[in-house]
């Protein structure tokens, strides 16, 4: 008889058990599931007898637990049957070689070949033909069926010897994957160790670079509140996009003519500092210049208001 350990894997690939259990059904499945009770507590009562431990304890079964131990009782069940039926026949077979043995004993003593007959060394030597008989496997000790068994066991040597081969062809290749396994480690610890050392160094950059953001984060809000001043200063001064290079060079190149026509002028009215002190003359002359330099402003004026409205593209 079989313990549930002994059946539990072949009952994994024999029995597919359902998930819900018997909750539906009318009074013919009631009576079936508490027939299939019975049989498990039947069951289980035997194994705890069988094993020595007395009267199998109280448990709660479940649809699911009785479904399963169900399986189980009925495999075990067709396999104690089937173990019977084999230990019958070894039984059977285990009597006709006794009786066998005891007429080969009978034709022996008859002989003058009983055992008691025999020296030690032929005894002994009988002994060791028997031994190798059985350890061949063979039935009788004929020579034609020691070639037989010899031949089947250089096959099977041949064969184990292909096997360890192949094993160890095989180990040799994973000897080496794990060889260049270890050395990838090595060299992956000494990286880390490398990275681990360079951890402090790189800490102390990046708290650099950092500190730099800052600070130039610190300039870019600096250079912007600057733009915008630049940018206000030229919107007070009438500055706008079309004032560029070029209409520059013009202004330069009139304030050049103006300079030229308005040093003279300066000139004299620098004179007028060594006058006598003729103060009605000197009134007169001076009232003159300024209105020659009024009127160079105003000319420069006009020569600026001209040169931005007939460039208009600029």
């Amino acid at each position: 008889m079989e313990s549930i350990g002994d059946l539990a894997s072949a009952l994994d690939a024999a029995v597919a058990i359902p998930e819900g259990g018997g909750g539906g059904g009318g009074g013919g499945g009631a009576g079936s599931e508490a027939a299939r009770v019975a049989e498990v507590r039947a069951w289980v009562a035997a194994q705890y007898e069988a094993a020595g431990r007395g009267a199998a304890p109280e448990m709660e079964l479940t649809p699911r637990g009785v479904a399963h131990l169900h399986a189980v009782a009925a495999l075990s069940q067709s396999r104690s049957r089937a173990a019977a039926i084999v230990a019958a026949d070894l039984r059977l077979k285990a009597g006709e070689y006794r009786a066998q043995a005891a007429r080969i004993r009978e034709i022996l003593d008859r002989v003058g070949l009983a055992r008691d007959n025999l020296s030690p060394a032929a005894a002994a030597s009988a002994q060791v033909v028997a031994s190798v008989a059985n350890l061949f496997n063979i039935r009788d000790t004929e020579l034609s069926s020691f070639i037989v068994a010899n031949g089947d066991l250089s096959l099977r040597k041949a064969d184990a010897e292909e096997k360890r081969a192949k094993v160890q062809k095989e180990s040799k290749v994973l000897l080496e994957y794990t060889r260049k396994a270890i050395t990838k480690l090595t060299e992956l610890k000494k990286t880390l160790a490398k990275f681990e050392n360079e951890v402090a160094m790189h800490e102390a950059l990046m708290h650099q670079w950092q500190t730099n953001l800052a600070i130039l984060e610190s300039k870019e809000r600096q250079y912007m509140l600057q733009l915008s001043n630049y940018k206000a200063i030229l919107n007070r001064v009438g500055y706008t996009p079309e004032i560029n290079h070029g209409v520059l060079m013009e202004m330069a190149e009139h304030k050049k003519d103006l300079e030229k026509k308005t040093k003279p002028i300066l000139d004299t009215l620098r004179s007028y500092q060594d006058l006598p002190p003729d103060k009605t003359l000197a009134a007169l002359a001076i009232e003159e210049k300024m209105r020659q330099y009024a009127a160079a402003e105003k000319y420069l004026e006009e020569v600026l208001h001209s040169a931005l409205i007939s460039n208009p593209e600029l």
